[in-house]
């Protein structure tokens, strides 16, 4: 039976993404979060009345979008970027 050396121990126990990049696909995931709950609401509580102020709110229509994709954009992003250092295996 073969013995595994300290450089296949190594590769096996890595995980694809640098720590970093986990950090900022979290911080992305925040991102999307917070904007599906600025989109979340605008409801009301008499099914008789339309309050089309607080469903079309400038909130809800532009900033909550604009933030969730920004978002998607910064996820991309996180999963892309490779740090330029000597060894990387990503390169």
């Amino acid at each position: 039976m073969k013995k595994p050396n300290k450089h296949e121990k190594e590769t096996e126990e890595k995980f694809a993404l640098p720590l970093k990049n986990v950090y900022l696909l979290i911080a992305g995931l925040v991102i999307i979060a917070i904007g599906f709950i600025l989109m979340a609401g605008g409801g009301s509580n008499d099914p008789q009345v339309f309050t089309g102020e607080t469903l079309f709110s400038f909130r809800r229509i532009v900033i909550a979008p604009i933030l969730v994709c920004c978002g998607f954009v910064f996820e991309i992003i996180a999963i892309m970027r490779i740090k330029k250092e000597k060894g990387n295996e990503r390169t």
